[in-house]
């Protein structure tokens, strides 16, 4: 047991969200967060439907998770009506009381005494989280800080529902012991406009202090233009041949789900019109937004004669073994592998993709998605980009760094520097620490890096 090295208390911090699991977006950020938290003494603690952190500091509720057939049901009554059943109504209640008397059980199991809700004020996938947890902040006044990375007025689908009381009550609700967090400009300016509540921005961050320890032994951005291969261990040293591309050609990397506004379609004629030996490879599953978008995907593919290999059956998490006994690597594998990584999103709450294309010093091809042009363009990152459709310049560029050795280090080595001054761990250490003792009372020390 751990004490804060702010007030020399001891701290314990519940993180609730429907999911603690996996690569998305919301796993990865929070647990960044708890190095943080850690960092200066605090426990961490975890609520969710769906956990892999330690058994010792978990607690799993089954009806928190998005994808429990009752939140479901739930979700399907309010979004895309105008009118919902008492029925619904009754059933929300009765999730809200189940969740509501299980995050009071969590709260005195772990002696919490701050809580940081993960995105379950923010997107109502599971509406009767957020109301059991506005309840419990109501009527506990615990110190709270509501992480924030996808509001429903950012997603078309939520705006026609039935359930606008709830919304307004809940995600997010606006009480005297909650700070607010987003991620970006656009959301801070839309919070306080349709809210009246005020916000920190954190930006997503990682690590760019450390380089990553396949590449820690070379120059700056861990890349030497001179022996162009970074150095990986042996077990991902036949990442290439596992995915089916040979030495010889290019290796394009799109590190994303199959989801329509991830704007997979342009990466695949960027491929077309570069002329080369090339393969494109996905790293993420269509998850759980349908498999439409991804059967027009394949057929796009063979129309436009693009070897586009979906791979998200030996990429994971942590690396292991399939049933058939073939190796699983994780992203991180991969990555020093790519010759070029595109990113050619229509809409993203920031873009993780993008700054781990840059920790791992793989050039970048950006669609400038709003958040982009607001938030990181401004930064003077050095990217190819693209405005919604891939045009004659884009290919141009393309070509060029992936034929000029020196010219794309240049490039990811600025990146990096780049990255490290606005996107680092330091970033969300400075800031979290002031919210910290914003919400406890804990004396800033002088030194905060």
């Amino acid at each position: 047991m751990g004490y804060c090295s702010l007030c020399g208390r001891h701290h314990n911090v519940g993180f609730i969200s429907t999911r603690f699991a996996g690569t998305d977006g919301v796993s990865l950020e929070t647990a960044k967060w708890a190095d943080v938290f850690e960092g200066v003494g605090f426990s961490c603690f975890y609520f969710a439907g769906e956990l892999d952190r330690k058994p010792e500091c978990s607690f799993l509720v089954e009806e928190a998770h998005f994808q429990h057939p009752e939140i479901k049901d739930v979700y399907r009554s309010c979004f895309g009506t105008r009118v919902r059943g008492r029925s619904v109504t009754r059933k929300i209640y009765e999730l809200k009381r189940k969740l509501k008397d299980r995050l009071y059980e969590f709260i005195e199991k772990f002696e919490i005494d701050l809580l940081v809700p993960e995105n379950a004020l923010t997107i109502p996938l599971n509406i009767p989280l957020g109301i059991a947890l506005t309840e419990i902040i109501s009527e506990t006044g615990m110190p709270t800080i509501a992480h924030h990375h996808d509001f429903f007025w950012e997603r078309q689908h939520f705006m026609t529902n039935a359930a606008w009381e709830y919304l307004n009550m809940a995600f997010p609700p606006h009480l005297p012991t909650i700070e607010h967090v987003v991620i970006n400009s656009s959301a801070d300016n839309q919070l306080s406009l349709r809210t009246g509540i005020s916000s920190t921005i954190i930006p997503n961050v990682m690590d760019f202090e450390n380089p990553p320890p396949m590449t820690r032994d070379y120059q700056s951005c861990g890349l030497d233009p001179d022996k162009e291969a970074p150095a990986v261990d042996d077990y991902a040293s036949d990442v290439r041949q596992a995915l089916g591309v040979a030495d010889d050609e290019v290796l394009i990397l799109q590190p994303t789900r199959v989801v329509k506004r991830k704007g997979i379609e342009h990466a695949i004629e960027l491929v077309h019109r570069l002329g080369a030996e090339a393969k494109l490879i996905i790293s993420h599953a269509s998850g759980d937004e349908g498999h439409d978008y991804e059967l027009r995907i394949r057929e796009y593919s063979k129309l436009m004669k693009v070897d586009t290999y979906f791979v998200s059956n030996i990429i994971n998490e942590q690396r292991g073994l399939t049933k058939d006994g073939r190796k699983i690597y994780t992203l991180e594998d991969v990555y020093p592998h790519a010759d070029l990584v595109t990113y050619p999103s229509t809409l993203e709450g920031f873009g993780n993709a993008f700054l781990e294309a840059i920790y791992f010093c793989r050039p970048i091809v950006v669609n400038t998605y709003s958040i982009y042009t607001m938030d990181i363009k401004p930064k003077g990152f050095s990217v190819i980009e693209m405005d919604g459709y891939v045009s004659d310049e884009a290919v141009r560029q393309t070509r060029r760094v992936l034929q000029d050795t020196q010219y794309r280090y240049k490039m990811v080595k600025h990146n990096y520097e780049t990255a490290r001054k606005y996107f680092s761990y330091s970033v969300l250490r400075k800031k979290l620490k002031n919210l910290i003792t914003d919400c406890t009372g804990c004396p800033l020390p002088q030194n905060i890096n």
